[in-house]
């Protein structure tokens, strides 16, 4: 399945609690929920003023249309070509 990197603007990110972080993730399950098993979170970087997510989807609809549903904004939205890590270089 495709994999993206989905980079959200969201200004004082990094400064945002574990509970505020907690509802975000609570919000974001509950629509992966009703839109099915073919879309999925794999894991999220927050930074100062963005939040990076990592998703499976068939396609950039999809990831969109999660965003829309739960109210994040999806400034930007990449298919991921490959993944490199220090193994590669070997």
């Amino acid at each position: 399945m495709p994999k993206y990197v989905i980079e959200r603007e969201i200004p004082g990110a990094g400064k945002l609690s574990a509970e505020q972080l907690k509802a975000i993730s609570q919000t974001s399950c509950g629509v992966l929920s009703n839109m099915g098993p073919q879309i999925q979170w794999v894991h999220s970087y927050v930074t100062d003023n963005k939040i990076y997510c990592i998703y499976n989807a068939p396609n950039e609809e999809m990831v969109r249309e999660h965003a829309k549903q739960g109210g994040f904004p999806a400034n930007s939205v990449s298919r991921v070509t490959s993944i490199i890590d220090p193994t590669t270089a070997e």
